[in-house]
């Protein structure tokens, strides 16, 4: 058997910038709790580990949960700043791993929706990226999921606004397209800000070459992963064999016997999966 790496893969600059936080942040509070707003890796293996050592989820809307004075990490993801207003007036110590990207996007919302411009936002509405975002829009603002939505998307004195398109750092950029095409035919004054992060962009195109290759491909990542899952719909589309596992347990018995199996993985798979899946696959033989 012949295993072939993806040439794009694994941790992006915000997963892994967020986990290297939290990993300081636990070594300064040794026997103390770390609060994360969120998962803070979409991988079931890598949160256990954050876990053991210490760190604690905690959803934003139930925040009460986090005593007074505590360490509060806000992930990759971004959250509402009226989350992080609450915890400040409460003593806690807030470490911002907001992506820088994500950040961008969140600026871009709160300055241009407040004023005679109009934002829409393109993403999954449950993703907290997405509720991280909007919770920084003013009144010009709209959350749209798909192209579907954005058909019947109607906002008042279009013509005399300016609309800003932007998009979920990890949407898909087919359906983006779409939208931007649509909205340009609707709307009379219209600007588009790609804002879907590169790395999106690079393990998609790299995920195509890698099916070109291969007999079937494994997608190593968490199930409610979003860039994750849109890769294994790519390998789908492109490849006889794929499969989206969460670790080297989940590996289908049929991809023992290919003869070459290509291997991915999302933004958020640490590097230790990753080999622990291309191990099991090697000693296989």
């Amino acid at each position: 058997m012949k295993i072939i790496r993806a040439s794009v893969m694994g941790f992006c600059f915000g997963v892994r910038r967020a986990v290297e936080w939290a990993e300081k942040a636990l070594a300064e509070n040794p026997g103390k709790k770390v609060y994360s707003l969120g998962p803070l890796i979409h991988n079931e293996s890598a949160l256990k580990a954050l876990e053991e050592k210490g760190l604690e989820i905690v959803e934003s809307d139930d925040i009460s949960k986090i005593p007074d004075g505590s360490v509060v990490i806000v992930r990759a993801h971004g959250t509402p700043p009226s989350i992080t207003d609450k915890l400040e007036e409460r003593g806690c110590k807030i470490i911002d791993a907001t992506c820088p990207r994500v950040k961008a996007s969140q600026k871009m919302v709160e300055r241009y929706s407040s004023d005679d411009d109009y934002v829409v936002l393109a993403g999954d509405k449950n993703h907290g990226e997405v509720i991280g975002i909007s919770g920084y829009a003013g009144s010009n603002f709209s959350q749209i999921q798909d192209y579907e939505e954005a058909k019947n998307l109607k906002i008042k004195d279009s013509d005399s606004k300016n609309i800003i398109l932007l998009g979920q750092t990890t949407y898909s950029p087919s359906e983006f397209s779409k939208i931007k095409e649509l909205f340009k035919s609707r709307f009379k004054n219209i600007d588009v800000i790609n804002t879907i992060c590169p790395a999106t962009n690079e393990r998609q195109n790299a995920l195509i070459e890698l099916c070109s290759k291969v007999d079937g491909v494994l997608i190593i990542g968490g199930k409610t992963s979003a860039n994750t899952i849109r890769l294994y719909q790519t390998a789908a589309s492109k490849c006889k064999y794929a499969a989206h596992i969460q670790s080297s347990d989940d590996i289908p018995p049929e991809f023992f016997k290919l003869k070459n199996v290509g291997i991915t993985a999302g933004a958020s798979t640490p590097d230790v999966i990753i080999k622990e899946v291309e191990e099991k696959l090697m000693n296989s033989q």
